[in-house]
């Protein structure tokens, strides 16, 4: 695995979630503001542009890179949330082996940096009940000997269960607690573009 592979990463999960986009947005639309869908567009495609104009010597690099583009040019809680995740993401892999370990070290330093911004717990109906199941199910995998790919097969697969469990759930977080006891009977956006990128990454990263 190499920064090649991170590359084939972004640009996957650029054109899945432009393939999304309506569908994020229309998620969105029931508990949210309507524009998930859009702003994570617009946010990957912006990194697509990156990375059609400027090569990567590391990994790392093009991570945090990918992370600055997401906080400067996605609006609402997504860009700085996403934004996030991939500078620490990025910042965990510098100088690291691209193992299966390293890699997990990385999601999880990602995910502490979403912990950090927004305060989500598990149950909120926010994308951290997707990340949460993904990150102990990419750990059991490897502690059971998986590489990068089954590992993030397993994650992806945890992730869209915790996505699926967000319907039921009344959130209390974000512009969809306004609605309180409305909110239930709907899938979380961020939970659903969570499983997205971590799909795309179980295809990539392989």
């Amino acid at each position: 695995m190499g920064v090649d592979s991170f590359v084939n990463w972004l640009r996957d999960a650029a054109g899945v979630l432009h393939e999304n986009a309506a569908y994020l947005t229309e998620l969105d639309s029931s508990i949210g503001d309507a524009d998930h869908g859009a702003n994570m567009d617009r946010g990957f495609q912006a990194i697509v542009a990156v990375l059609d104009e400027t090569s990567f010597d590391s990994a790392d690099e093009l991570l945090k890179k990918a992370g600055m583009t997401l906080v400067s040019k996605v609006g609402g809680a997504s860009g700085p949330l996403y934004g996030t995740f991939f500078l620490r993401f990025g910042t965990a892999l510098a100088g690291a082996d691209l193992t299966a370990d390293a890699i997990g070290r990385a999601l999880h330093a990602g995910v502490e940096g979403v912990l950090a911004r927004g305060k989500p717990e598990l149950g909120d109906k926010t994308m951290y009940d997707a990340w949460a199941p993904a990150l102990e199910a990419y750990d059991a995998a490897v502690a059971g000997g998986s590489e990068v790919g089954p590992a993030l097969t397993a994650a992806a697969e945890a992730a869209a269960k915790g996505r699926d469990a967000t319907v039921p759930l009344v959130a209390r977080k974000g512009r969809a607690s306004y609605l309180g006891e409305r909110s239930a009977g709907h899938q979380d956006p961020g939970a659903t573009s969570t499983t997205l990128i971590l799909q795309s990454a179980a295809r990539t990263l392989a």
